[in-house]
């Protein structure tokens, strides 16, 4: 069970209330008054405020939780300088490709590269890298070895499992080893990207946050998930709250198969319907042959 949005308490830096803009620089947090960023949020695409944009919606939501939000905008993925302009963060690097598969949004169809970027200032393109969301991830990783590293929208949701990429003709692996990130969220993450929040903030480790919905991360290949008589005797400290014993049994029992009564109507449904229609004569059938066989 996930808990609802605005269920949490919310983070002390709710006192600074909210910024007219996500800050992208330090002048800009100095002015808001912040001394560092709780969440920097690393996108591909030009920072709009506007819900249309994935992370500016996303920012605006973590602000409404209490978080102090910085976002970083087409950075040059060349050095890791660039990843350093509004510091380290207190909890974690929030990393994204854009609105669009970094991929689909530099090349056209026929491997050809597009002219024009339509989530860029004036278009332009080459403002992002091939695979944005693995070349940002490492580049975080440079830039503060220690920090933990998210990874999410339509890229990283797409290739959190092995996957053939047209780009290259290939089977490739799933995003998470080439990026080195500690977790990834895919599909609408937003309520398990609060319950990750809020968990680091209360000074939960990252490596254990393993009972989020909606998340993907690297294990050893001796890992095994909790049992569900684990999860009863410990209690549940994420997402989910904890259930009855004969719920959690209840899932490892086959599915019940259909009642008789059930397919019995459907096997009686079809003969009746093939004879219905099979009886009933052509509407107007018989007129339009005398009608033709009248005329001269």
């Amino acid at each position: 069970m996930t808990h609802a949005l605005f269920s949490h308490r919310k983070h002390w830096a709710a006192r600074f209330g909210t910024a007219p803009f996500l800050p992208m620089s330090r002048a800009e947090m100095a002015a808001l008054g912040w001394d560092a960023c709780d969440v920097i949020l690393i996108t591909g695409d030009a920072y709009i405020d506007h819900p249309s944009f994935g992370m500016a919606l996303v920012g605006r939501l973590l602000e409404a939780q209490g978080y102090r939000v910085g976002i970083i905008s087409q950075p040059d993925w060349h050095s890791a300088d660039a990843f350093r302009a509004l510091g380290q963060p207190t909890l974690y690097f929030g990393v994204t490709a854009g609105n669009m598969d970094s991929m689909v949004n530099r090349y056209t169809s026929d491997r050809k590269i597009r002219s024009d970027d339509a989530y860029t200032a004036n278009a332009e393109p080459n403002k992002r890298p091939d695979r944005a969301v693995t070349v940002y991830a490492q580049r975080c990783r440079e830039a503060y070895p220690g920090t933990p590293v998210i990874i999410g929208s339509i890229e990283a949701s797409l290739r959190r499992i092995a996957h053939y990429d047209y780009w290259s003709d290939t089977v490739r692996r799933s995003v998470l080893p080439d990026s080195k990130a500690d977790l990834l969220i895919f599909g609408n993450a937003e309520r398990a990207l609060l319950d990750v929040t809020h968990r680091l903030a209360r000074g939960e480790k990252i490596g254990d946050i393993r009972d989020v919905r909606g998340t993907g991360f690297m294990v050893a290949r001796d890992w095994k998930p909790p049992t569900p008589e684990a999860e009863i005797e410990g209690g549940s400290t994420g997402s989910r709250s904890p259930r009855p014993t004969s719920t959690l049994r209840a899932r490892s029992t086959p599915t019940p198969t259909p009642t008789p009564w059930l397919r019995v109507r459907l096997r009686r449904r079809r003969p009746q319907a093939r004879r219905r229609y099979a009886s009933s004569p052509r509407p107007n059938a018989l007129p339009r042959a005398r009608k033709c066989a009248r005329a001269p």
